[in-house]
């Protein structure tokens, strides 16, 4: 019986995350997650799913993040019928996640269409709504961690505790009598979907688990590139007071672009400890995201499954911490003058009340922008953090004298070195090791870091985007699929038009402003509007 693995999303690139599975009894995704990034990427959540969401039996969810689980409502919507597995915290975040991004999208939609209007173009729908996540939800089964469940005839699973995210698994899968010159004959196929990895000693989350021994291993790559500075406890504490004290010293605004789930609560558990014990100056901590104040009553609610436990949730509910839910609440942190912190979703600044709090700031040199987690190609945040001049935000060009600060303690993600050992660990490795949910460069040095010393070069693959690898050979074999790719390899790797488009309006105004006089800048116009005629 044959087993097909396709890779619907997260392939050389770090979001999207989807992977259908094809057995001779059924079809199983691993996530379905939405595309974020670059706006030729984003097209893709619009577009029809490379597979026919009535065909899909069942859904293994490793976590609640966007990435890997944003889409689900579609699939729902387009006729998705049969069961999502999950864990307990997996679905508590996800009940107030899903319906978060829908209201996004349709609230983005609603100011998109008004600028359509008046530019004569034509409206467009969301990806899918509040109403369709909420439907979304009645689907979600809940699984236990080390416990095999079955999916579909001849398929079960078993969850991991990923170290990622609250809820987070890694997914140990099993075919039965789908193996071939693994010993015995009729011996099981098996095969573990990393999910999200976590890094070494993560603030409220246990070190990753999975066991070892498996025919292939789907692993992300996400730092795959990336060597951290070790770190424990302490120094990353350490390192959050200088940046605090730096952007104080100021008098201006802390922002701090966060991810509103697990990103979030490991920030205020840190910044609160560090207020109550004297190492940073006391000052109003706001949460200026309805779906982190959800989230943390969520990680309030599960303190017992957390590194910390009870003093977590005590941390959590300090009175330094000014939770601002309804849009009046967030706009009215406008006034305030002198330090204040901001955290405010959505963590690659993309999206949510963060891009309102940048157009406020980052042309106050006062201000500090501090970046804490991974920033995806093509999105504003990456932008900063490659130290751009200026930026466009909601049509707006603004000016970036603001300082501008990374700090990688808070990741959720194994780095290189940390991502390499953990697939050591899951050895012996006897067909394939697919590398994905990374960028084109993270992949490269991740491959180079395992290959040989920890799995042979040629059991190293490096899928595309719509790859499909028949799994049930002596080695993959990866199958014809040319003419079913959305978009070309280099379409995902690469910037779009969209980004050089807005780094060309910016560079054209810098120009002219920089331009002498009238005269000269006339000069330019005319030299533009002859190169367009050209």
């Amino acid at each position: 019986m044959s087993v097909t693995l396709r890779f619907c999303g997260a392939a050389q690139t770090v979001t999207g995350s989807c992977y259908l599975l094809q057995t001779g009894t059924g079809q199983i995704l691993i996530d379905c997650g939405l595309f974020q990034g670059q706006k030729t990427l984003k097209e893709l959540n619009y577009g029809d799913f490379p597979f026919r969401p009535a065909d899909i039996d069942a859904v293994l969810l490793t976590h609640a993040h966007i990435d890997h689980s944003g889409l689900l409502p579609k699939l729902v919507r387009m006729g998705f019928d049969g069961k999502i597995f999950a864990t307990r915290g997996t679905i508590d975040l996800c009940s107030w996640m899903l319906p978060d991004a829908g209201n996004i999208q349709e609230q983005e939609v609603l100011a998109l269409n008004r600028r359509n209007i008046a530019r004569g173009r034509g409206e467009v729908s969301p990806i899918y709504t509040q109403a369709d996540a909420i439907a979304a939800l009645q689907y979600f089964q809940p699984v236990s961690y080390e416990a095999w469940t079955d999916i579909i005839a001849g398929v079960r699973a078993r969850y991991w505790n990923a170290g990622h995210l609250l809820g987070s698994a890694s997914i140990e899968i099993e075919f039965a009598g789908q193996g071939q010159g693994l010993g015995q004959d009729g011996a099981p196929l098996r095969l573990l979907a990393s999910g999200d990895v976590g890094p070494d000693a993560k603030l409220l989350q246990p070190d990753p688990k999975a066991p070892e021994g498996f025919d292939y291993v789907i692993s992300e790559a996400t730092y795959g590139d990336r060597i951290r500075e070790p770190t424990t406890p302490e120094l990353r504490r350490g390192r959050l007071a200088g940046e605090v004290r730096d952007a104080a010293a100021v008098k201006g605004a802390l922002l701090i672009p966060a991810f509103a789930v697990e990103r979030t609560q490991e920030l205020i558990v840190d910044l609160v400890g560090l207020m109550e014990q004297g190492e940073i100056p006391a000052a109003p901590i706001f949460l200026d995201s309805p779906l982190a104040i959800h989230a943390t009553e969520v990680f309030r609610a599960h303190t017992e499954s957390l590194d910390g436990g009870s003093d977590v949730g005590r941390l959590l509910s300090s009175p330094h911490l000014r939770f601002t839910e309804t849009v009046d609440e967030s706009k009215a942190i406008a006034r305030l003058t002198g330090f204040h912190i901001i955290i405010a979703a959505s963590g690659m600044c993309d999206a949510g009340r963060i891009r309102h709090h940048l157009k406020r700031w980052l042309w106050n040199s006062r201000a500090t922008v501090l970046l804490v987690g991974y920033q995806a190609n093509g999105t504003l945040g990456r932008f900063l953090q490659d130290g751009v001049k200026a930026v466009r935000i909601q049509g707006e060009e603004i000016k970036v004298a603001a300082r501008i600060r990374m700090i990688d303690d808070y990741s959720g993600h194994a780095d290189g070195a940390e991502i390499a050992r953990w697939i050591a660990a899951r050895r012996p490795i006897g067909r394939g090791l697919f590398l994905c949910h990374g960028e084109e460069a993270a992949i490269a040095a991740l491959a180079e870091r395992v290959a040989e010393r920890i799995v042979p070069s040629a059991k190293v693959f490096s899928p595309l985007l719509d790859d499909v690898y028949e799994l049930t050979g002596a080695a993959p074999t990866l199958l014809d699929v040319t003419h079913r790719r959305r978009l070309a390899p280099e379409a995902v790797t690469r910037l779009d038009w969209h980004n050089d488009m807005s780094g060309l309006l910016l560079d054209i105004h810098d120009r002219i402003e920089q331009a002498a006089d009238d005269r000269a800048r006339g000069v330019i116009i005319r030299r533009l509007k002859r190169a367009l005629e050209e």
